[in-house]
């Protein structure tokens, strides 16, 4: 199938689309592969889901590689997800910046390898002057952590209780400059945020899909896409 298959509105687009990308390990386990398997085929499963947002006009595509309470699996598995992080800006990076692709990373880079942190800023400084689709790729991100930083960012600047708003937290967040997610998407399964964009998801529309990340394709993405539009978005409004 294709995109003329689905009853998809061109002037009726998400802005923004995260992505919790889960299942990998399920994936490759089904497969009798180790748990690394199903990851490397999860980064091929991004490359052809960022193509599908790009070429869809879809501003924003925020997904979700590594949280801040993925340092409790195993050593060889953090060191394996290192690795691929790695190898994704590597070898994804120019055909990205061919296509005009911004790429940011958001969380806490300061606990991240060294490799992991120099092949981001390389990606980030080659890309920063692009205006095609804004890549958020969420490093060692937490929802909760992030909020956190926000509140120590306005208090560390002396600014009163009774000024505070929502305005000033959401420029604190990783995410100030960019829309929040019209549409968040977890595959896998699971029907839970696992600590991701609990701010920014405050009136996403939540999809929860059965697939596991490595087989997450374009008619998925296409999928979610025609549901999205429709659905009712009233944003607490009778």
């Amino acid at each position: 199938m294709g995109l003329q298959d689905y009853r998809i509105d061109q002037n009726n687009m998400p802005k923004h689309v995260a992505i919790i990308m889960d299942g990998n390990g399920r994936w490759a386990k089904q497969r009798k592969r180790p748990r690394l398997f199903g990851h490397n085929a999860g980064m091929k499963a991004l490359h052809k889901v960022v193509h599908t947002a790009s070429d869809l006009g879809i501003e924003v595509l925020t997904v979700y590689a590594f949280s801040t309470e993925n340092w409790k699996r195993s050593q060889e598995e953090v060191d394996g997800l290192m690795k691929i992080a790695v190898e994704y800006f590597m070898k994804e990076i120019a055909e990205l910046h061919a296509n005009r692709v911004q790429v940011r990373i958001i969380g806490e880079r300061s606990r991240l390898p060294e490799a992991v942190r120099k092949s981001a800023a390389e990606a980030e400084d080659l890309t920063k002057d692009n205006d095609g689709l804004i890549l958020n790729v969420a490093l060692n991100y937490g929802g909760r952590d992030e909020i956190v930083h926000a509140v120590k960012s306005i208090v560390a600047e002396g600014i009163a209780p009774e000024d505070v708003d929502e305005e000033m937290i959401s420029k604190r967040l990783y995410t100030a400059d960019i829309p929040d997610p019209d549409i968040m998407i977890r595959t896998g399964g699971e029907k839970r945020l696992s600590n991701f964009m609990l701010w920014q998801n405050a009136y996403a529309e939540f999809f929860f899909d059965d697939i596991w990340w490595p087989d997450f394709d374009e008619d998925a993405l296409y999928r979610i896409i025609e549901a999205y539009q429709n659905r009712d978005r009233r944003f607490g409004a009778v």
